[in-house]
């Protein structure tokens, strides 16, 4: 559903923000590259199984093998990382070894992981659909003391 007005999260206590992408860098070397493309709707839907408990907040797809995903804690995000039993942490050695055995340089994996105190967070939306922290969040009206992005820093103090 498109929202028309001006709109801007609102998220409690402090949060974790992961970027992660992919980069075909040999688009022939298909071998090379497309397991790594389809790892990610996998762990994708596994994450919007699990519990709330997990950390996992939400994500919003950027495009082309890029996505933001919003965690509770880097905790929380690591034990999933790490955790054997899950969709990543299987992937990530399948990636690895596959590495080793066809050489580096196919396909390029990058992740920046950010670590957000509370309030420390500006946002706006206007013709959109609930996106990005306005979907793990809540999304409120953008007028008043919000209606600039240094009234909306202040707002989420």
């Amino acid at each position: 559903m498109i929202i028309a007005e001006r709109m801007t999260a609102e998220i409690e206590g402090p949060f974790v923000v992961f970027l992660i992408g992919m980069r075909i860098n040999k688009p022939l070397k298909v071998g090379a590259w497309l397991p790594v493309a389809r790892a990610m709707p996998r762990m994708i839907r596994e994450l919007y199984g699990s519990p709330p408990d997990s950390g996992f907040l939400g994500h919003s797809d950027l495009g082309w093998f890029t996505m933001v995903q919003y965690w509770r804690s880097f905790d929380h995000l690591e034990a999933y990382a790490r955790a054997p039993g899950q969709e990543h942490w299987p992937a990530w050695t399948a990636f690895n070894r596959r590495v080793k055995e066809t050489g580096r340089g196919a396909v390029g994996i990058w992740h920046e992981t950010y670590m957000v105190d509370a309030g420390a967070y500006e946002t706006l939306y206007r013709g959109m659909p609930a996106h990005g922290l306005g979907k793990c969040g809540g999304l409120v009206p953008a007028t008043g003391d919000r209606m600039e992005a240094r009234g909306r820093l202040r707002a989420a103090e």
